[in-house]
């Protein structure tokens, strides 16, 4: 896969144990490379990255310490860095707003700083999200020349950290080091247990016998397995260190058209696999949260030829069976996951996939 760039290479990634991070370290790790992780340490009890069990370095530190990160980037002498650290929730962004810009602006800054200062950094890629876009709630999807900006901090300060990034790649950095960034949908998969996110406060209230409280049942995401947009920052990786400049700027990675799902046929999909109770409650008008929000991945599919591998249902069953085996019988299917995904994606043709 991704024509063997990832072996052997030194890959720092930030927010490691954290959900995304965790699952693209499982996924570097079996591809063979040498991995440096860099957290805050385990967000989460359970949590995905301690299940695994992975044995790779881990350094658990600030990325506001610009003194660690220095530290550690001298010493391990990463090729590529995947930025994923970041304060991650929309509602949390309203209770800690300076929190949030700091860890989610000034971090970035920290990251891109200390690339400059590290020889060894070929390339790097800095995950935002979708929430970077000025968000209209136009039925169409948003391409990546639309404008960056934010109603909530958390939104407001992933188009920063997009903005930052531009603004280092060009007063800073050559085609020596490349840089990019990718903006995905809401992921979701096994071993989130992450606060105030759709799947985890199910499978937590499941597990609990509780009923799970939810507040915009018609609220739309771009919904996606969380291997999807793994899969795109890794093959946007491969040409980044393949020296391909064409390759150093932003990408949205999201589902398909059918992929834009409402959080009402998501709760009636799972239901098919796991026993759910449900209780509707009231949106607090003074946490605004959009209703609709939708990605356009047309560039992806056309100069990267990346499409989404697993469809609606796929996704969703994969979803509720890893935590149904979890929960039943403490078992943890992410590698036999990960292997099923890319042997679809080798059905599919995908390019990442075969070369």
């Amino acid at each position: 896969m991704f024509n063997d760039i990832y072996l052997n290479k030194k890959v720092l990634v930030t927010g490691h144990t954290g959900f995304k991070g965790s699952w693209l370290s499982l996924w570097l790790k079996s591809i063979g490379a040498e991995i440096c992780g860099y957290s805050l340490g385990l967000p989460t009890r359970p949590n995905h990255y301690e299940l695994l069990k992975l044995n790779i370095k881990s350094v658990t530190a600030d990325i506001l310490n610009k003194e660690k990160l220095k530290k550690t980037f001298l010493k391990f002498q990463p090729e590529i860095v995947f930025h994923l650290a970041a304060q991650p929730l929309v509602r949390r962004s309203y209770l800690e707003p300076v929190d949030t810009f700091m860890t989610n602006i000034m971090g970035t800054v920290n990251i891109l700083e200390t690339c400059r200062s590290c020889e060894s950094v070929q390339a790097i890629i800095n995950i935002t999200s979708d929430k970077c876009y000025e968000n209209k709630e136009w039925i169409w999807g948003y391409r990546e020349s639309d404008p960056v900006g934010g109603h909530d901090p958390y939104s407001a300060s992933k188009a920063c950290s997009e903005i930052v990034t531009t603004a280092y790649r060009n007063s800073f950095y050559d085609n020596k080091t490349l840089i990019a960034t990718a903006r995905s949908g809401n992921v979701i998969g096994g071993g989130d247990w992450a606060e105030d996110r759709l799947i985890p406060d199910i499978v937590k209230a499941r597990s609990n016998n509780k009923h799970v409280e939810i507040r915009n049942p018609q609220a739309t995401r771009p919904w996606q397995h969380v291997l999807e947009p793994l899969s795109g920052y890794l093959q946007l990786g491969q040409k980044l260190l393949e020296k391909n400049k064409d390759f150093a700027e932003a990408w949205n990675f999201g589902p398909a058209d059918t992929g834009n799902l409402s959080v009402e046929y998501i709760l009636n999909s799972l239901k098919k696999h796991l026993d759910i109770k449900v209780k509707f409650t009231k949106i607090n008008p003074d946490l605004h949260e959009a209703n609709h929000l939708k990605l356009d991945c047309s560039k992806a599919h056309s100069k990267l030829n990346w499409k989404p591998v697993w469809n609606n249902e796929e996704m969703i069953s994969h979803t509720a069976l890893w935590y149904k085996q979890y929960y039943e019988k403490k078992s943890v299917l992410s590698t036999s996951q990960l292997e099923d995904f890319t042997s679809k994606a080798k059905e599919k043709n995908l390019e990442w996939a075969i070369k």
